[in-house]
């Protein structure tokens, strides 16, 4: 038996995004006799237990409870405590989730902690911001190290794979993707929690809803969807599931625009519950200004649902325009009002296109055929 410790910032059960369904979908799916995975991440709230097992994961907090300074803080704490649990545990590798998690794996290393370790990408924000944050001397040339000595770097798509060479790494790079949510792809979604849904919403008959489920920041242009709908017939409503810290600015913009009453906002939604939000719905919108793949857009792919996005960095391997998607440039709300228009005036390209779409999420983004690939081709050459 292995053990492998990852570093990740935040982690279930309150913070879940992309990178944190991908950590516990993979680990789920490793038996603790294959490989026991530890990870150091924040505490958040201070109600929250320093120690548990999630999973396949123990789950160890560090940090002074959501305070700013635990952020700051977090690669030297999570560091010694990754010197502390190697002394009981004797990790044979490390695990840096997305880029800024590199900093504790580097530093756990100079402490002490000298096993290999892998790397994965799946940074959302675009590359001049992710580095653009870590300008500081030190921190950058910590960071460099970590791409040029890591043993595997994991991308989950084609334009994450161009990183690592930026960064003067000759790593291995290994292309292996997010899958969809399990539930997407099962379709055990039964019909009368859909249509409980859909009266929850105050979905009519004749209304069209288009639907989103990423976190309410910039990054994801669900401004640009709200201005949208000043360009779409009144029964074209809107449906964003999701929290994030700019869930205020996008609520005082719907009242400014005037769709206030076409708007639902859910606020935070469990991961087991988001898939019965997609299917109530009819169109999923993303004008994404960047993603590293879009984990939410696969699963609506898995889900049938036709998908209208900007087909941005990641998204750009799996939404093909008038193949499995329809691609419009980000920024641009008119635009974007004639494509949703395009979905909703041609329903059997719609259906023909979002089949399409689905085979090809079933072949390429399932989670058993990912956690098999995570082991053999990013964790087995580490674990030597």
């Amino acid at each position: 038996m292995k053990r492998i410790l990852i570093f990740s910032l935040a982690y279930y059960p309150v913070f879940v995004s992309g990178a944190e369904a991908a950590i516990k979908e993979i680990t789920d799916r490793i038996t603790p006799e294959d490989i026991e995975f530890h990870m150091i991440t924040m505490l958040f709230d201070r109600s929250s237990p320093r120690d548990e097992i999630i999973g396949n994961v123990h789950v160890h907090r560090v940090g002074f409870g959501g305070a700013y300074i635990s952020k700051i803080l977090f690669p030297v704490v999570s560091a010694l405590k990754a010197r502390s649990l190697h002394k009981k545990y004797h990790f044979d590798a490390m695990w840096a989730m997305m880029t800024y998690m590199l900093l504790p794996t580097m530093l756990a290393k100079s402490f002490g902690v000298r096993v290999p370790h892998v790397l994965t990408l799946q940074d959302g924000d675009p590359y001049k911001k992710v580095f653009g944050r870590m300008r500081i001397v030190p921190f950058i040339s910590i960071i460099n190290k970590g791409f040029r000595t890591a043993g595997v770097i994991q991308v989950i798509s084609r334009y994450l794979a161009s990183w690592p060479e930026k960064r003067g790494s000759d790593s291995s790079v290994v292309l292996v993707r997010n899958g969809a949510n399990p539930r997407d792809l099962k379709e055990d979604s039964s019909k009368e929690d859909i249509i409980a849904v859909q009266k929850k919403i105050g979905k009519k008959d004749g209304d069209v809803w288009i639907v989103n489920t990423s976190r309410m920041v910039h990054q994801k242009g669900i401004d640009t969807t709200i201005e949208a709908l000043t360009h779409l017939p009144a029964y074209v409503k809107f449906l964003a599931v999701g929290d994030g810290v700019d869930a205020t600015k996008l609520k005082e913009l719907a009242t400014r625009l005037g769709v206030a009453d076409r708007v639902v906002f859910t606020g935070q939604v469990d991961r087991s519950e988001v898939t019965l939000y997609r299917k109530a719905c009819d169109i999923f919108v993303a004008p994404s200004r960047s993603e590293g793949l879009g984990n939410a857009f696969v699963s609506a792919l898995a889900s049938r649902l036709p998908l209208v996005t900007s087909g941005v960095g990641g998204i750009a391997d799996y939404a093909i325009d008038g193949e499995t998607a329809w691609i419009v440039h980000p920024d641009d709300p008119q635009a974007l009002a004639q494509k949703i228009k395009e979905v909703m005036d041609n329903p059997e390209k719609a259906h023909k296109i979002s089949e399409h779409a689905r085979s090809i999420v079933e072949n390429e983004y399932d989670w058993d055929k990912i956690a098999t690939q995570m082991r053999e081709r990013v964790f087995n050459p580490v674990l030597k």
